[in-house]
């Protein structure tokens, strides 16, 4: 990585060459990984945990697929009680068994990990979004106050952008090839982010977390797939938070709206504008914590 030189640094930023020591420093998209443990499940799958926080309620937190444990972390960082923070099967130290994969392994991981931490709410992304709602089709009383981040995907399956971009990360990540996992990388930041030493800092701890670790060829099989039969599936009556955002082509907001629209005591909050853990981080979090603390 001390030879790497894409993309540029920013304006603000050195002159040196690639993310090395005198990178930008400034910016906080995701905060320092933590030491972690591995943990063993009722299934024999090991997944990586982190435990934060102390007290009731706790909080279980699933991530999106490519991300993990770095990037979930500020989502609960206003949350009261104890917070417990993972990696899904096929990422980060997490173990990957032989595929292919569905979504009712993934409800099996997010469900080990929630039961051997005691949590009685759940956080789910994107990817963990989808988890979750396999979970809930299974034991819909099993958390008593539910965020939906982003939702991707219920019982229709991912239009071809969405499935394109998740190819080419695997693809670029197996590769090994830097250059071409910052491609991909790069358009989760805003296009006025990128530029600029918050987001390199994003990139840099993105393209070392994924080139450390990779993703498994597992997740591939997730990209044609869905979590839910039919949306009617859900018959969840505790509190949810559904948040979606206009524009962002991998979180149809419409996915959002038929997730709110199916459970009946959802709030459901629209963004303007993708890229909101840039532009609305204060509020987004605020958002979270207040409906988790309620």
């Amino acid at each position: 990585m001390r030879g790497f030189r894409w993309p540029p640094p920013p304006d603000s930023g050195p002159r040196t060459w690639g993310p090395g020591p005198g990178g930008p420093r400034t910016g906080r998209p995701a905060l320092p990984e933590p030491e972690t443990e591995l943990v063993t499940t009722p299934h024999g799958v090991r997944l990586e945990r982190l435990v934060t926080g102390t007290g009731d309620p706790v909080t279980v937190f699933a991530h999106g697929l490519g991300n993990g444990i770095a990037t979930t972390r500020p989502f609960g960082s206003g949350v009261n009680g104890r917070k417990v923070f993972f990696q899904f099967r096929g990422h980060g130290r997490s173990d990957s068994p032989d595929g292919p994969w569905d979504y009712l392994d993934l409800a099996r991981d997010l469900r080990a990990i929630a039961d051997l931490g005691r949590a009685s709410r759940a956080f789910g992304a994107s990817l963990g979004a989808g988890a979750l709602c396999r979970l809930l089709a299974e034991s819909p009383e099993r958390f008593d106050r539910l965020v939906f981040f982003l939702p991707a995907v219920l019982d229709e399956p991912r239009g071809p952008a969405a499935r394109e971009r998740i190819t080419d990360l695997l693809e670029a990540v197996e590769s090994g090839d830097a250059s071409a996992v910052a491609d991909i990388v790069t358009l989760e930041l805003p296009p006025a982010v990128r530029n600029t030493p918050a987001g390199w800092a994003y990139l840099r701890q993105r393209l070392d977390q994924l080139l450390r670790d990779g993703l498994a060829d597992g997740l591939a099989t997730l990209t044609d797939q869905t979590p839910l039969r039919r949306i009617s599936d859900l018959a969840v009556t505790a509190p949810a938070l559904v948040i979606g955002c206009a524009g962002d082509d991998l979180h149809p907001v419409e996915v959002a709206e038929r997730l709110a629209a199916a459970l009946p005591q959802a709030t459901l909050h629209v963004y303007d504008r993708p890229g909101v853990l840039w532009s609305e981080r204060a509020d987004l979090r605020e958002r979270i914590s207040g409906f988790l603390n309620e």
